[in-house]
């Protein structure tokens, strides 16, 4: 299912870029996104920001290959899905670009030096 919408995304990019591109590997495409995704979701889930860099990257990349409703016509029912699909992963992506905005916002925690004990 992957293969056409690969190859589909490869001639459009290729024509405007007026580049040939390398022959991907689907497999190869498929372990990559696993990856991302799951050592992006570990890292998410313990609140690191690198996790959600990795998930911002899988998102953009998977989005459009994906849900391509930009190939049906508004009439047809696979649009209607296929776009519900791609917004929602384009609102994760604004959760994603929010939760990094503000753990990079928030100040860093400073230890504070106990007071030395007076004498008396």
């Amino acid at each position: 299912e992957l293969i056409p919408k690969l190859d589909l995304a490869k001639k459009h990019i290729s024509s405007q870029l007026h580049v040939n591109l390398p022959d991907i590997e689907v497999r190869q495409l498929v372990a990559t996104a696993i990856i991302l995704k799951g050592l992006g979701a570990i890292l998410f889930v313990f609140g690191h920001g690198f996790g959600a860099l990795l998930l911002f990257v899988y998102l953009l990349v998977s989005t459009p290959l994906l849900y391509d409703f930009y190939n049906y016509r508004p009439n047809e029912p696979q649009y209607s899905v296929l776009l519900g699909d791609f917004m929602q992963c384009v609102a994760q992506c604004g959760a994603l670009i929010f939760f990094v905005g503000m753990k990079n916002s928030m100040p860093k925690r400073q230890l504070r030096r106990k007071a030395p004990k007076q004498k008396s």
